[in-house]
């Protein structure tokens, strides 16, 4: 059994969870409409060039969080999900885990997207294990901090080895899929580096070491 670890924006699914969650509330006037989406566009031009203060930009994803009760976060999350997340599952990448699955290896979601929006589209693909940003939550709310370390960059090779030494796992021929450069720390301690639908930056990395470049498109 090897363990097949998925990227989840712009690899499982055909968009950035993240992103259109601001989108969504923009679009539903939950937020500060022209605030919120000035913000979420710098904060995800940031991201693809790889200079992205995860901190800050987390507390701004949160904050929206820590305005309301869980009860009207989870509609609203179920909301999202149809309107936003349905139209951009992909298929192949379905197949794909369902292949890992079938092959009696362990799947599993890291993704530096926050627990309260990707854990639901882990679900819907049928993977029940995610490591992703916690929020801080107290009295069953969130606090719009961040608890413990943001799975990013180094954060997911840190996250991923205390999960790995709590469940006695090991990456002896584990898989990695990837779209983004952002994820090199990862996609280097693993056995199969696999990009999928790569940033520029990373299909030119996979060149240089010979790693297998697909599209789950």
């Amino acid at each position: 059994m090897a363990l097949a670890i998925f990227d989840l924006d712009n690899t499982l699914i055909g968009g950035d969870s993240d992103y259109l969650w601001g989108e969504f509330l923009v679009k539903n006037n939950y937020v500060d409409a022209e605030y919120f989406a000035e913000q979420n566009a710098q904060f995800y031009e940031d991201y693809k060039a790889g200079n992205l203060d995860i901190m800050a930009y987390q507390r701004f994803a949160l904050k929206p969080l820590s305005e309301q009760s869980m009860e009207t976060l989870n509609e609203w999350h179920a909301q999202y999900m149809q309107t936003y997340i349905e139209p951009i599952i992909l298929p192949k990448a379905q197949a794909i885990v369902d292949k890992h699955k079938a092959d009696g290896d362990r799947v599993i979601i890291i993704t530096a997207t926050n627990t309260f929006i990707t854990r639901r589209i882990g679900l819907r693909y049928g993977i029940t294990e995610l490591l992703g940003t916690n929020g801080e939550i107290v009295n069953n709310r969130y606090t719009g901090e961040v608890a413990g370390t943001p799975t990013f960059q180094k954060g997911k090779v840190t996250r991923l080895n205390e999960w790995l030494a709590k469940e006695s796992e090991n990456l002896d021929d584990s898989y990695f899929y990837s779209d983004s450069f952002n994820d090199l720390p990862l996609l280097k301690i693993v056995d199969n580096p696999i990009v999928v639908d790569g940033d520029d930056k990373l299909i030119a990395i996979a060149k240089e070491n010979n790693w297998p470049s697909i599209s789950f498109r």
